[in-house]
């Protein structure tokens, strides 16, 4: 192992060299909820994924890097930026980083952040901040952490204005809905609250709910998405609940031609939102 030298490196680097050291049990423990929930902190791992939580503004507190599995030479000004930051940095034998590693094919940076929660009381701010008639998603009880990362990738393509994770089934920090975002869990604001409160501030602020369900009459490219709304998707297996089928303005439907009465959520949500966008950009 070659230590990384120069540049803005502020602090000591420390070399993992056992499986037994406190700190590869702490990355690992990390992949729980309930270590992540009472922590307040989560993992990220890839290259891509760190570079954008450290744009973004996360606090990064410590980085794992093992230099055998850089695909590139960008891995070292970006952990000489983090440790500049106040980053600690661990060196980490390959054996040791792929144990710690959640992914097949590991490119040698790890890092553990803080947690960021959003509430209802500032999404006024993050619309305000646009000019534009507010687009927003709020995604019921999504249970596949795959499903609600691929649905903030989505979001971030049309810049949507924020997501609205409701009764959560997944933790946002789930290391599977950072790696299925690839980073846009970073970009996209993500508000997190329960259903009844969310329908409550929709209507106080005069945001149309969009509920998506094959039983509408009504096509998606039919709605109107230009005003102010707000599109509802549910859980994989059962769709929106009774409270949103029943407050929204509009229920609309994918038009399905063979077997299969539905899409898969994600891919839903992703078609949704490009027809809102279709149709904003007239």
């Amino acid at each position: 192992m070659e230590l990384l030298q120069g540049g803005n490196m502020q602090g000591k680097v420390i070399a993992l060299t056992s499986l037994q050291n406190s700190r590869v049990k702490q990355v690992i423990d990390l992949r729980e909820r309930r270590v992540r929930d009472k922590s307040e902190q989560f993992i990220i791992e890839g290259y891509r994924e760190v570079l954008r939580a450290y744009e973004a503004g996360y606090k990064i507190d410590s980085l794992f890097y093992c230099q055998e599995l850089f695909l590139g030479e960008n891995e070292k000004p970006l952990i000489q930026s983090l440790s500049s930051k106040g980053a600690q940095l661990f060196l980490c034998r390959e054996n040791i980083f792929r144990k710690m590693s959640y992914r097949d094919r590991p490119d040698g940076l790890i890092a553990i952040a803080a947690q960021q929660r959003r509430g209802l009381d500032q999404l006024p701010s993050l619309i305000k901040k646009n000019t534009h008639s507010p687009l927003l998603v709020v995604a019921e009880a999504i249970e596949k952490p795959g499903n609600l990362g691929t649905i903030l990738r989505s979001s971030d393509a049309v810049h949507l204005d924020a997501l609205i994770v409701c009764d959560k089934c997944t933790d946002i920090y789930n290391p599977n809905v950072v790696r299925a975002s690839v980073g846009t869990l970073f970009t996209v604001p993500v508000i997190e609250s329960k259903g009844h409160e969310t329908i409550h501030w929709l209507k106080k602020h005069n945001i149309s709910i969009v509920a998506a369900t094959p039983s509408a009459k009504l096509e998606y490219t039919q709605a109107d998405l230009k005003q102010p709304v707000a599109i509802a998707v549910g859980t994989e297996q059962l769709g929106l609940s009774e409270a949103w089928m029943q407050q929204a303005n509009i229920q609309v439907k994918i038009p399905m031609l063979g077997i299969a009465d539905s899409l898969n959520v994600a891919m839903a949500t992703t078609l949704l939102l490009y027809e809102a966008l279709r149709q904003r950009r007239g």
